[in-house]
C-alpha cells in the first residue's frame, strides 16, 4: 500500500483496504498489552494507531469501493457540498421530472401535458392539440408531431443542463479529491512502513506460537557448545504429510569427541535424507527463535548450514549432474568453517565406482581433519564406514 501510494497509483478499493487495516490496529494494541514480555510490549510501544488517516479515509472513501476510478463512485457524497448537489441530481432526475411536471399541470390547467426525454431534443413538454389554446406564452415550440406539439421552458433547458453535465462535473470533483486524499496519505508512507515491520514480526511471533502449540514442538537450549543433541527429533514437513503417529521420532547427538562426522548408510528409501534435513530444520528453527519438533534439543551456534542433495544438472551452462554437484562440494569445501554444520547425500554419484568412492573419501576425510565442521553424510557407499 505505502508503495502504491508512493507511485501514485493506490485504487479507491486499496484505500478501503488500507483504512480496515488501520483500524485494527488500536485491537492488535489492546492484545499485545495483555502480556508480561518485555519484547512484547517493546513491539506493542512501536505501533501507531493512525486516527487521523482513518478519519479521513472514513470521510472520503465509500463502503465496497471499485477498484478503478473511471465510473466514479468511489468518493462518499457527504465529502463535498457541491458533489453532494450533483449526486444528487444524478440520482434523482427522475423524480424532478414529475415533480416539474405536476407543477406545470396545475399551472396550465392541461391534464395531458407530459415532459419527456429523447437523445435527439433532449428533455421537453409535449402537449395534444387539444389544448393547444391553454399552451402559456413562455413555452418555445420546439417539434410538432402528428398529434401534439413540443416545448421547452427556460427552467427545463437549465434543469437538462444539469442532468447531462452532472456526471462529469460530480467525476472531475471526485478525482480532484481522490488526488488530494493521495498526496495526504503521503506523509504517512514512512509511518506505515515500520507498521507494516512490527505487524510483521507479530505475525511471525504468531506462526511459530501457533505452529509450536499445534504440534507438540518443544523450546530449544541454544548454547556456545559444539554439541547437537535433540532427543525424539520429528521432520516437521514430513510427519504432517503422513499421519502424525506413522512418524517415528529419532535421536541425534553430534560432538567434538567421536560424533563430529556421521556416516549415514541404508537402502534407498530407508529415510536417510529425511532425517538429515530433519537435524538442518532443527538447527535452523532454532536459530530463528523457533519451538522445535523434538522431545528436547540443545543446538549450537553455528555460522551456516550447508547442503549438497538431489540431483540436477545445468546443461545451459555446459554442467552435468556430477559437475553442478562437484561444483557445490567445492564451494562448500572453500567456505565452510569448524562451527558450520555441513548435510551431504551421495556425492561422489555419476562417475565410476570407484572413482566416486574416492571423491567421497576424499571429502569426507577433509571435512573432518581439516575444516571441523559438524556433517552428516549420507552414502550407498558402506566402504566410507572403515574411515572411523
Amino acid at each position: 500500500m505505502s508503495g502504491k501510494i508512493s507511485y501514485g497509483n493506490i485504487s479507491p478499493k486499496d484505500l478501503e483496504s488500507l483504512k480496515n487495516s488501520l483500524k485494527k490496529i488500536p485491537y492488535i494494541k489492546e492484545i499485545l498489552k495483555s502480556f508480561k514480555s518485555k519484547d512484547i510490549d517493546f513491539v506493542e510501544s512501536k505501533l501507531k494507531t493512525f486516527e487521523n488517516a482513518i478519519e479521513s479515509l472514513e470521510k472520503h472513501i465509500v463502503e465496497n469501493a471499485p477498484i478503478l476510478t473511471k465510473d466514479g463512485n468511489y468518493i462518499k457524497p457527504t465529502a463535498n457540498e457541491e458533489l453532494a448537489k450533483l449526486k444528487d441530481i444524478e440520482e434523482n432526475s427522475k423524480t424532478y421530472i414529475e415533480n416539474i411536471e405536476v407543477i406545470e399541470k396545475e399551472k396550465t390547467g392541461i391534464k395531458t401535458l407530459k415532459i419527456k426525454y429523447n437523445k435527439v431534443f433532449g428533455y421537453f413538454i409535449e402537449i395534444t392539440k387539444s389544448y393547444q389554446d391553454q399552451v402559456p406564452l413562455h413555452y418555445t415550440r420546439k417539434q410538432t408531431v402528428a398529434n401534439a406539439e413540443r416545448y421547452i421552458t427556460d427552467e427545463l433547458k437549465e434543469f437538462e443542463e444539469k442532468v447531462l453535465t452532472a456526471k462529469e462535473k460530480s467525476m472531475a470533483i471526485e478525482n480532484e479529491i481522490f488526488n488530494q486524499l493521495k498526496e495526504y496519505l503521503k506523509k504517512y508512507i514512512e509511518e506505515f512502513q515500520k507498521c507494516s515491520m512490527v505487524l510483521s514480526k507479530i505475525d511471525v511471533l504468531l506462526s511459530f506460537s501457533l505452529v509450536a502449540k499445534e504440534n507438540g514442538y518443544t523450546r530449544p537450549t541454544i548454547t556456545e557448545n559444539e554439541e547437537i543433541l535433540i532427543v525424539g527429533g520429528r521432520h516437521p514437513i514430513v510427519e504432517k504429510l503422513q499421519n502424525k503417529e506413522s512418524f517415528i521420532s529419532n535421536d541425534t547427538q553430534i560432538n567434538t569427541s567421536d560424533t563430529r562426522t556421521i556416516i549415514l548408510t541404508g537402502p534407498n528409501m530407508a529415510g536417510k535424507s529425511t532425517y538429515m534435513r530433519q537435524i538442518a530444520l532443527v538447527t535452523f528453527l532454532a536459530h530463528i527463535g523457533c519451538y522445535v519438533p523434538a522431545k528436547e534439543a540443545t543446538v549450537p551456534i553455528c555460522d551456516r548450514i550447508f547442503t549438497r542433495i538431489g540431483a540436477s544438472d545445468n546443461l545451459i551452462f555446459n554442467q552435468s549432474t556430477f559437475m553442478v554437484e562437484m561444483v557445490e562440494v567445492s564451494s562448500i569445501l572453500h567456505t565452510a568453517t569448524k562451527n558450520s554444520l555441513i548435510i551431504l547425500d551421495e556425492v561422489g554419484r555419476g562417475t565410476s565406482t570407484m572413482d566416486g568412492l574416492s571423491i567421497a573419501f576424499a571429502v569426507t576425510k577433509y571435512i573432518t581433519e581439516k575444516i571441523g565442521a559438524k556433517t552428516i553424510f549420507a552414502t550407498h557407499f558402506h566402504e566410507l564406514t572403515d574411515l572411523e
